[in-house]
């Protein structure tokens, strides 16, 4: 019997002829697998797939997946099981209030979603107010005045499509839409000082971050007795250093005297001074040197700061400052490549990293001798390394060196099918992921597994 994980990593395989995909079909955590891939399945495979009658497998079989044609037969199979598995799924997360996407949507009701926005099912129309972000202003602005709280709630949650400036005085008075309204409404100074007194927390803490604040709104707020207001407005523009000092230490003191909420208010937070970005150069200057680093963060986000500036950032001791401030444009090469090397395990930052224009791809092949083992992986990222030196990669004594040298495209074939018998589970599967696995090989596999 073959190793599983060959066998799973042949369904991760783009290159696996269609003869074969029907033949691996017929394993029930294969066909999971297969599920999982991108682009359409040729239908004979989703047909085997189909007999293993497994809800894993149904839940995705779905229209980035099947033909229409198969989409159409799975519609119309005498199996309920398999009938109704996908859109059964989706129609018990819109019931249950779970979120999914405005494409299953339609599919799980056969409906458009225009005519879903005007569904008798409140819970339909929440559904709809929560994935249609791009739905036209007649629709939104039904959703804001419809009936049940929850989808007026749900159509004013996201700034996308966001609720229209009309709107905002009649969203500001309705308890459903308040705290999703009150953090960039212009506001009067009545307004905010209503906003900023309100009995729920959830609308004070919003409005904490609203830019239009009156600086007694402001001075109200930095005395509310909830740590998720005071930490929000701690970062409001109109709150002083020595106001900021004090805020961040009360959380600290409550934080450290079990406060929960003071823990969250202070760790937990992903909110960011985004004004920071919109003054001019030298107020936010004054920010390079600041104590609190999501004021530097912001800055960093900066693409108009002088030289000097752009040295402090880069060395600043936080990586994500040092990251942001990577990405402007004339960054320079030296730079983007120590990130890389230093910092190279998030995937976030890799790719980011290596999408800048000046990214240094030619430097990367000289840490394939660096000492580190997650460093000599990081130069697997070239898809243009030499194929000997890929070979002498794929033969290095650390597993995460050999994982990428098996995922590398410019492997050669022999030495790809060689790494099938590698001791590591996840080298064997990234071997048989590759496209330029030999099909002999890939035949090897499937066959010893019975299929």
């Amino acid at each position: 019997m073959t190793r599983r994980p060959a066998l799973l990593g042949l369904a991760d395989n783009p290159a696996l002829p269609e003869a074969l995909l029907i033949r691996l079909a017929g394993d029930r955590e294969a066909a999971r697998a297969l599920a999982r891939r991108s682009g359409i399945l040729p239908d004979p495979v989703v047909e085997v797939m189909l007999g293993h009658r497994d809800d894993r497998v149904l839940y995705l079989l779905g229209p980035h997946l099947v033909s229409a044609a198969m989409l159409a037969r799975i519609a119309d199979h005498p199996d309920p099981a398999v009938r109704d598995a996908r859109a059964g799924l989706f129609r018990d997360f819109t019931e249950r209030g779970v979120t999914t996407g405005i494409d299953d949507l339609e599919e799980a009701y056969g409906r458009s979603r225009s005519t879903l926005a005007g569904d008798p099912d409140h819970r339909i129309r929440a559904a709809v107010a929560e994935t249609w972000w791009d739905r036209p202003a007649d629709v939104q602005a039904a959703l804001l005045a419809d009936p049940v709280p929850a989808v007026r709630s749900a159509a004013a949650r996201h700034r996308r499509p966001g609720v229209p400036p009309e709107l905002w005085a009649a969203c500001l008075t309705d308890p459903a839409t308040r705290a999703h309204v009150a953090a960039y409404a212009d506001l009067t100074t009545d307004r905010a000082m209503e906003l900023a007194t309100d009995p729920e927390h959830d609308v004070r803490t919003a409005v904490a971050r609203n830019p239009t604040l009156s600086a007694e709104a402001v001075t109200v707020l930095t005395a509310d007795p909830h740590p998720f207001v005071r930490g929000s407005i701690w970062l409001h523009r109109l709150v002083d250093e020595a106001t900021r000092d004090r805020l961040l230490a009360q959380l600290a003191d409550e934080a450290k005297a079990g406060d929960i909420t003071a823990n969250v208010a202070l760790n937990w937070s992903f909110a960011e001074p985004e004004w920071l970005l919109d003054e001019p150069v030298a107020t936010r200057l004054a920010y390079v040197d600041s104590p609190h680093v999501v004021f530097r963060r912001v800055l960093a986000r900066s693409r108009d700061l002088p030289a000097p500036a752009w040295r402090r950032l880069d060395h600043d001791h936080d990586l994500l400052v040092r990251w942001y401030a990577a990405m402007r444009p004339d960054a320079p090469p030296a730079l983007l490549l120590r990130l890389y090397r230093d910092h190279g395990d998030d995937d976030r930052q890799l790719a980011s990293l290596r999408k800048h224009p000046d990214f240094p791809w030619a430097a990367l092949r000289a840490l394939a001798d660096d000492p580190q083992p997650r460093v000599r992986a990081l130069a697997l990222a070239d898809p243009d390394l030499p194929a000997d030196l890929v070979a002498r990669l794929a033969g290095d004594a650390a597993t995460a060196v050999r994982r990428a040298a098996a995922e590398h495209h410019g492997l050669d074939p022999t030495v790809l099918a060689a790494m099938l018998t590698d001791e590591d589970d996840d080298v064997v599967r990234a071997a048989a992921a590759n496209p330029r696995l030999p099909v002999a090989s890939m035949h090897r596999i499937v066959d010893s597994a019975g299929l």
